[in-house]
């Protein structure tokens, strides 16, 4: 219990794990749920057959897009470059090369769970899920590895199981362009620029871990993508550097468009899976789903342990289905920053987003947009909205009106936050959500102070 209490206290995701092993009595919004009992029914192989099962799956898909020739030339243009915000790599490669990368930093991600004997939790889920998304745009197997190594050293320097520290090593990734763009974009002759990109991308991982507990006490936990706030300022810090040295890194927009038909069949597909999948492990009731829809999702808030795996699949498909409609519904484009969102949302979607939270942060993205200079289809738009639901907490806790004030706030924010690191974190939106939970959560707490002092007649 010793080793748990300081895994917690550290984590800066709010997940402890002992050996592998998480604790599930520990949770935001206080529940030790008796029906936790419904996630055993699923012993840890199944679920690790199924991100095998989709891995591969994906991998599969790429040659009915393209020619194994074509994928493997994608694959190189993928790896070389530099990678920042937003470089779809639907447009800088091609469809199949892109689903090659998606579904190998999947295979990538559960390799990692099952070498460090970690249990899959809703925030592991999260983290597969996020980190397949990211594939779509910005991660590949080079510019994730040396994150993953920083944090498995950070984890050795405290003679700690890597299963402790797995899911920072996951999320971590955000900073990936970090390392591309030094290898690759710098200038400098490859070899050096490679011993300085890969030396860079094992710092960070080293330093993410200790940074993201303290970065946690700024919001709270009312921003689900806490190490995407950390990864801001990390990049913040090696931007400021590097343009103190004549360094001018600056974001840019490749967005691929006419991928709706095929991606609408793929999205909409593996959402009908996870769905089947979640009733059937539910025996086909609906138990457990309203105590689901109660919960603020909060950090830490593993929907797993609190309501069980079933219920949680379902959710997750929900949350698919309403992401991939919201996109369709306003004539978007499912690109791969777009589809990466939507893959985030539902990862999420077992660790503190529900139909309920994120539909509040959907309409204060929408309503902003039809009164400033941004469509609401454009990819950029889009992105904040799924992305944004980093915020759903926000609404969990303090309401609809709460969580739209949030969705607004963020969508003006996040458009100009993006210089600070000029695109070397991918989790912009974790980045301005972290500020956003940090406004809105003391101002609400001070109206609902007030609200209940002139109820009780003591001001």
């Amino acid at each position: 219990m010793g080793l748990i209490a300081k895994v917690w206290r550290r984590d800066g995701i709010g997940v402890a794990l002992e050996a592998g092993h998480q604790k599930t009595d520990v949770l935001t919004d206080g529940h030790a749920s008796a029906a936790n009992q419904s996630m055993f029914d699923v012993p840890e192989g199944y679920k690790q057959l199924f991100f095998l099962c989709l891995g591969l799956l994906l991998m599969l898909l790429a040659f009915v897009f393209n020619t194994p020739g074509e994928i493997w030339a994608g694959m190189r243009m993928i790896v070389t470059s530099p990678a920042n915000l937003l470089t779809d790599y639907f447009e800088l490669a091609n469809v199949g090369a892109t689903l090659v990368n998606v579904g190998a930093m999947m295979l990538l991600s559960l390799g990692i769970i099952r070498a460090c004997k970690a249990k899959i939790s809703g925030a592991v889920i999260a983290a597969i899920f996020t980190v397949s998304g990211f594939s779509f745009f910005g991660k590949n197997i080079f510019n994730s590895l040396p994150i993953m190594l920083g944090v498995y050293a950070y984890a050795k320097m405290l003679r700690q199981p890597f299963a402790s520290f797995v899911i920072q090593s996951l999320f971590g990734t955000a900073l990936s362009p970090l390392v591309s763009e030094i290898c690759f974009n710098v200038g400098l002759p490859i070899l050096p620029a490679l011993a300085l990109g890969i030396a860079a991308g094992i710092f960070v991982g080293f330093i993410i871990t200790p940074l993201a507990a303290h970065m946690l006490k700024f919001h709270k936990g009312y921003s689900l993508y806490n190490i995407g706030f950390t990864a801001g300022i990390i990049g913040m810090a090696f931007m400021a550097v590097l343009r103190g040295f004549g360094v001018e890194i600056r974001t840019v927009s490749i967005l691929s468009s006419g991928n709706n038909t095929a991606f609408s069949w793929i999205l909409y597909g593996l959402f009908a899976v996870l769905l089947i999948c979640g009733l059937a492990i539910n025996r086909w009731r609906e138990s457990g789903f309203r105590r689901l829809m109660s919960l603020t999702g909060a950090l830490s808030t593993d929907f797993t342990a609190t309501v069980g795996i079933g219920v949680t699949l379902v959710n997750m498909a929900l949350l698919g289905v309403i992401a991939t409609t919201y996109v369709l519904v306003l004539q978007g484009e499912l690109n791969g920053p777009v589809i990466g969102g939507i893959f985030t949302v539902v990862g999420f979607g077992a660790y503190g987003k529900h139909i309920k939270n994120v539909a509040a942060i959907f309409a204060g993205v929408f309503l902003v947009n039809v009164f400033n200079i941004h469509a609401a289809n454009s990819s950029f738009a889009l992105m904040a909205a799924l992305f944004g639901t980093t915020l759903a907490p926000i609404a969990g806790r303090y309401g609809f009106l709460a969580g739209i004030t949030a969705g607004a706030l963020h969508m003006s924010l996040v458009t100009n936050i993006g210089f600070l690191h000029a695109g070397m974190n991918l989790y912009n939106n974790g980045f301005s959500g972290g500020f956003i939970a940090a406004i809105i959560s003391p101002l609400w707490e001070t109206f609902a102070h007030i609200k209940e002092s002139k109820k009780n007649h003591t001001i």
